[in-house]
């Protein structure tokens, strides 16, 4: 709708005032929230150079929309208090005519049919009578929303109607227009475990991003935590004013997940669960169904009759149906159908004579055992023999006709059909939103069915097996849609329940299916399957069990990549199953051409627990050690509190602590005492020797309890706990004292984490609003806030999970989003961050109090151990089935904790993890190639020279520890001889594998960074910071310095291998290329080739050629006769930092930063591709990060890359072929053998990769 014709001309009349006076970014603040104005509109408009240009931009806006706008603009300027400027609005506010939908019904126009159609809202039932009191009393509870998030619950008994309240309550134009502009959002919940409310979310998250813009494609989240985070933004600043209504909800945790600060409209049966969550709470009970005159209404609209007219045994069966709107609706479809069986279904309503034999529900309704018994009754034979396999669908999930279709191998247009008949019988509820339609059963009448059919329940199980695996008997579905969603998520529920173990062995022991169900659901679903089946895989191999469970724990995150399963399975030992099945699916599909790579040393890497205790029933939100580390406590969603013994995993004790989900636990530092802190808004303080509770707290916070932490030391024993209240979230107890000592005050939204420095005078807090707070223990004032939030770009929220203190108490790391950031105290300036490159959120991070470690937990379930010194990953720590949520070291630093909602603990020997048995080399290597061995050299993390065959996995030699870092290292086919460089300038020449020093070659005066030997191991070249290359006659020590660069050179080629070459190139970071003649030290050429530092450099197959790269964005192509620049490329984004030609001198491919791949053309310098950009996502570069190193194959139809991971791609279509992710991350070089089959590499962890080509 267009401005009107009155605040359209004032505002031109009136705009270079406006534009000359006000602010505009204040404005648009209050016109995002009333829905006026999106976010993207905002970020155009603050583009504009001036805030004067802002202004006029804003207005110019304005012109295009609506009335709201207009009104929304002038409330905006009354709050920021520019009342001269409102005043000349005013008069022409327009008016919001009464009269605009009142030839609707019930204000549902067809803007209200968009609205909720868009939302997902439920349509009305195929007979609907309006309950105007109830109605009314939903709607003025919404209309409590307008102005401020917050929560409306609609509670009553299963059956009374909740849900088309809820549904009846949004469909009202003025509420919609005034409260909710913003949407109305539905989303059915029911009974969940936490991957399927992932998935819940995620499909959320999707439909409101699609409604945004179609062409946007976002990563799903992966966890809920960044479900969460996720759904908050679109919420709060995409859709500032909407409405969220959850049907259904049954626990608290649910909840908790939609606790972000928004609309919520909720039905439950259960009213108390609210009291979980935090804001304004309103409530409307439907006490009971419908009250005679609505059963009666129904009864006269499925009749055709008018009330009046109904015969007398109309109220009789209204009373036996006891106000259920689901009975009445029944038995209306019955006597539509047979309009002179009204005593005859009364009869059968007080008869009873489907009595259950046990409740399967919390309600129990002999009146809908009647009415569900008679409204079978009558259908077909035929049709009620359908009908009974609704018994084995799952309550709360909806399915398409496809599904039944398969079902009962009926024509899809004949299942429609029978649906339409039990949905007009009220036997079934079609979801109309959806296209093609989706059908399901209310829980009631599922628990009708199931007690009716108890006995045959393993046979429909079975029949529905069976139907599937004749449908899909050459492969499972893998198109994604509703029906393929359906099997691929319960088809194993299926086989269980039907007892088909052999069936279920054979699928769940199969690597196809975990191929299939990787592509189609989120890893996490794939893992519950292990997790909630393990009892019965068990008993047929649990070994196998295990391996498969441990496959995909370790590899989940690499699952978010929709890698290819097969290739992931090939890094499993050798032993096991899934890697048996993966080597024989390898060997098949590489005989038609596919490309597997299996990692030969793969047994130098072990998974490395010390213990593993299942210490609760359900998720485990936190454990810690004693300060004398002999003891682990913990605690979660089974309200108890459990403490065991850290050598043996023995329980020592249980308590069941609180009345709701406990949050935290934590020991003081005499271990004599531990508190908890829970949902129950309780923080209680037990005494551990005596098992006792010694003092609760819980009148101070409002809201759940986040954390608990007791002073280190126990000179002034104090505890600190923070939770979700929107003001006094912060307080310090006196153990000695009834009330809080103190409340920090200075957050206002939920603080998440609060821990005391090491020495206890300071206390930080983390909180959703984006900041880390530093208070003074003593007087708990605010010392120093840390502005986390400053450091992301965009609006989208900033949730700081949680912080920790370094050693020294000098710095803190906190954890927001994927990253962890290191901030100094005294300044609030940020240090560094840990780079951790994953798409993973940061769950957790615990800083050792021993050393540099920092160990960070992700929603990918995996754990890593940092440096904080050198900013390096040292190790993983994989095992974790779900998301891990609490991570400690143990007092002194030897053993790090690590709990999950995979229901353990899990212990970890920090020296052995982070030493690990794995051989760890420095990425700087070297190899030899020849049909007999494989010679690999590189440094380890002692500092040592390292020589491997690598063929026989064997160590070959090891050097003394040398007292400079080891920087470069080559190696001498002839003469088996090792040349190394250091970072004092020293080169050293060993002989392999006695050791001996054959040379000690001192002139570099800084780090060498590359060394090569040349004419048969005679000569050795070697470049360094120095900006010097030198010519050693390394067995005489003779040696020609060839100076000219002006900074560092870090490598250096000659123009062909051939033994007797003796041109050399080489390049600097001062952005020239120099030519040498190695023999008699001459510069032959010096060439200026770039602005910035140039980063590679490679010489065409013929000498003709060769590339350039540099950090100034482009590659050059020069002559070696002319050495002029024949091309210049141009294109990619980012420093270009690797470079390659083909074998037949045809291409040339070059990486940058950004991780994308370019082909180009030789002749003409023209651009040929761009290799594929699948995958790609905004918080990971195409490879992981840079592409460091390029090959070709000989035949020059593949290319090998590294970045973060390996890839193979296909040349001409420019396709990757195959991926291979290694354990650590930042690859810096890969060696190729000849033959293009062997590939060696070394992660920044130091984990050595030899990978060898599958083939048949």
């Amino acid at each position: 709708m267009a401005l009107d014709e009155g605040p359209r001309s004032c505002l031109l009349r009136v705009r270079h005032r406006l534009e000359q006076d006000m602010k505009p970014s204040y404005i648009m603040d209050h016109m995002i929230t009333d829905g006026v104005l999106t976010v993207d509109e905002e970020e155009k408009i603050r583009t504009r150079a001036t805030r004067k240009d802002q202004a006029a931009a804003l207005l110019e806006l304005m012109l295009r929309k609506d009335n709201r706008t207009y009104i929304s603009f002038y409330n905006a300027l009354i709050k920021e208090t520019y009342d001269d400027l409102a005043s000349l609005l005013h008069a022409d506010l327009p008016r919001t005519s009464p009269t605009a939908y009142k030839s609707f019904p019930d204000g549902y126009t067809p803007y209200v049919r968009t609205v909720l159609s868009e939302g997902g809202v439920p349509q009305r039932p195929v007979v609907f009578v309006s309950r105007p009191e109830l109605l009314n009393r939903v709607r003025e509870k919404l209309y409590q929303l307008q102005k401020e998030p917050g929560w409306v619950t609609i509670f009553g008994m299963a059956g009374s109607g909740k849900s088309v309240l809820a549904a009846e309550a949004a469909r009202y134009h003025s509420l919609i227009e005034e409260c909710f502009p913003g949407g109305i959002h539905w989303l059915s919940i029911g009974q969940l475990d936490k991957p399927d409310l992932l998935v819940k979310i995620q499909s959320l998250c999707f439909r409101l991003e699609q409604e945004l813009d179609p062409q946007l494609h976002h990563r799903p989240p992966n966890s809920l935590d960044e479900a969460k985070e996720r759904m908050r933004f679109l919420m709060l600043r995409r859709y500032p004013r909407s409405l969220l209504i959850l049907d259904d909800i049954w626990d608290t945790s649910v909840l908790k997940a939609f606790d972000i600060q928004c609309r919520i409209l909720l039905t439950t049966r259960n009213r108390s669960l609210v009291d979980s969550v935090s804001g304004a709470k309103y409530e409307v009970e439907v006490a009971s169904g419908l009250d005679e005159k609505k059963g009666l209404e129904i009864l006269a609209l499925y009749t055709n009759r008018k009330m009046h007219g109904l015969p007398e045994e109309a109220r009789s069966i209204v009373k036996e149906c006891k106000g259920s709107p689901l009975v009445v609706s029944l038995i209306g479809a019955l006597l539509k159908e047979k309009p002179d069986r009204w005593h005859y279904y009364l009869r059968q309503l007080q008869q009873k004579q489907f009595k259950r034999i046990r409740k399967s529900s919390s309600y129990d309704y002999d009146a809908l055992d009647q009415a569900m018994a008679a409204s079978i009754e009558v259908l077909p034979e035929e049709h009620r023999e359908l009908y009974k396999d609704f018994t084995v669908l799952e309550k709360d999930i909806k399915v398409p006709a496809k599904v039944l279709s398969i079902l009962w191998d009926l024509p899809i247009e004949e299942v429609e059909d029978i649906l339409e008949e039990f949905a007009n019988k009220s036997l079934l509820f079609m979801d109309t939103n959806n296209k093609p339609y989706l059908y399901y059963l209310h829980d009631l009448q599922l628990d009708f069915l199931i007690e009716q059919n108890r006995n045959e329940i393993e046979s429909l199980h079975t029949k529905i097996v069976l139907q599937y695996q004749q449908y899909y008997r050459d492969g499972h579905p893998t198109s994604g849609d509703e029906e393929c969603q359906y099997w691929i998520r319960f088809l194993t529920d299926h086989m269980a329940k039907a007892n088909l173990t052999q069936e279920l062995y054979s699928l769940m022991f199969s690597l196809d299916w975990v191929t299939v169900k990787s592509q189609v659901m989120s890893p996490a679903h794939l893992i519950n399957d292990y997790i909630a089946h393990g009892p019965i895989l068990d008993k047929e191999n649990s070994d196998v069990r295990s391996q498969f469970q441990e496959f995909l724990s370790l590899n989940g995150h690499q699952l978010e990549h929709r890698p290819d399963v097969v290739q992931l399975a090939l890094s499993e030992p050798l032993t096991s199953e899934v890697y048996r099945q993966a080597r024989m699916q390898a060997l098949q599909q590489s005989s038609r051409g596919k490309l597997f790579f299996d990692w030969l040393n793969k047994n130098c890497v072990e998974n490395l627990s010390l213990l593993v205790i299942h210490p609760h029933q359900g998720s485990l939100y936190s454990a810690c050690f004693s300060h004398d580390g002999s003891k682990i406590a913990s605690c979660g969603a089974s309200k108890s509190l459990k403490m065991f013994k850290s050598t043996s995993g023995e329980k020592l004790m249980e308590l069941q602590a609180h009345d709701d989900e406990v949050l935290c636990c934590a020991f003081s530092p005499d271990d004599h005492l531990i508190a908890t802190c829970s949902s129950d808004r309780k923080v209680k303080v037990w005494n551990v020797e005596r098992a006792m509770i010694i003092r609760v707290f819980e009148e101070e916070h409002e809201e759940q309890i986040n954390h608990c932490q007791f002073t280190n030391t126990t000179r002034r024993l104090l505890l600190a706990t923070c939770s979700n209240d929107k003001f006094l979230n912060v307080k310090l107890w006196n153990l000695n004292k009834p009330s809080s000592q103190n409340t920090m005050f200075g957050h206002f939204e939920p603080v998440n984490h609060c821990c005391f420095s090491p020495d206890d005078a300071i206390i930080s807090t983390c909180s959703n609003d984006g900041t880390v707070k530093l208070f003074q223990t003593s007087s708990a004032n605010e010392w120093q806030t840390i502005n986390v939030k400053d450091l992301f770009e965009g609006d989208e929220e900033v949730l700081v999970k949680c912080s920790t203190w370094t050693a020294d108490g000098k710095r803190i790391a906190c954890a927001a989003r994927n990253g962890v950031w290191v901030f100094d105290i005294e300044t609030a300036d940020m240090l560094f961050e840990v780079r951790t490159n994953r798409l993973s959120m940061v769950q957790y991070c615990q800083a050792c109090p021993t050393s540099n470690l920092l160990a960070i937990a992700y929603s990918n379930y995996g754990v890593e151990l940092w440096d904080l010194e050198s900013n390096k990953k040292m190790a993983d720590c994989s095992g974790h089935l779900s998301w891990v949520q609490r991570l400690q070291f143990s007092p002194d630093g030897s053993q790090l904790l690590s709990c999950s909602d995979d229901q353990t603990v899990r212990l970890w020997e920090t020296k052995k993890v982070h030493t690990s048995s794995s051989v760890r080399l420095k990425r700087d290597s070297a190899v030899i190639f020849s049909d007999e061995e494989m010679i690999v050299s590189a440094a380890d993390y002692c500092n040592r020279l390292q020589v491997h065959d690598g063929r026989k996995g064997q160590l070959l030699f090891q050097s003394e520890e040398m007292s400079s870092r080891i920087r470069c290292t080559c190696l001498s086919r002839q003469l088996s001889a090792v040349a190394f460089g250091q970072d004092d300038g020293t080169v050293q020449v060993l002989e392999v594998p006695s050791g001996k020093l054959l040379a000690s070659l001192k002139g570099h005066t800084k780090t060498v960074f590359h060394c090569q030997f040349i004419e048969n191991g005679q000569t050795l070249l070697t470049s360094s910071e120095d900006a010097t290359i030198r010519v050693w006659s390394w067995q005489s020590g003779d040696c020609k310095v060839l100076q000219g660069h002006k900074e560092q050179v870090r490598c250096f080629s000659l123009l062909s291998n051939l033994p007797t070459e003796s041109t050399l190139l080489s390049w600097s970071f001062d952005g020239t290329v120099k030519v040498w003649d190695v023999k008699s030290g001459q510069k032959l050429q010096d060439i200026d080739a770039h602005r910035g530092a140039i980063l590679s450099c490679h010489v065409s197959p013929d000498r003709s050629l060769f590339t350039t790269t540099s950090a100034d964005k482009t590659a050059k192509v020069w002559h070696c006769e002319t050495w002029d620049c024949v091309h210049t490329l141009k294109g990619h984004s980012e420093c270009v930092r690797s470079c390659m030609f083909s074998w037949d001198g045809r291409r040339i491919a070059t990486g940058d930063d950004n991780g994308e791949i370019r082909l180009w053309s030789v002749k003409d310098g023209s651009l040929l591709k761009i290799c594929s950009r699948e995958g790609k996502d905004g918080m990971d570069s195409l490879h992981g990060g840079w592409v460091t190193d390029l090959h070709f194959s000989p035949d020059n139809s593949l290319l090998v890359s590294t970045g973060g991971y390996i890839k193979w791609w296909d040349v001409e279509r420019g396709e990757a072929l195959q991926t291979f992710y290694p354990k650590g991350l930042a690859l810096k070089k890969i060696h190729v053998s000849p033959d293009f089959s062997t590939f060696v590499t070394v992660d920044n962890i130091g984990i050595l990769y030899i990978l060898k080509r599958v083939t048949p």
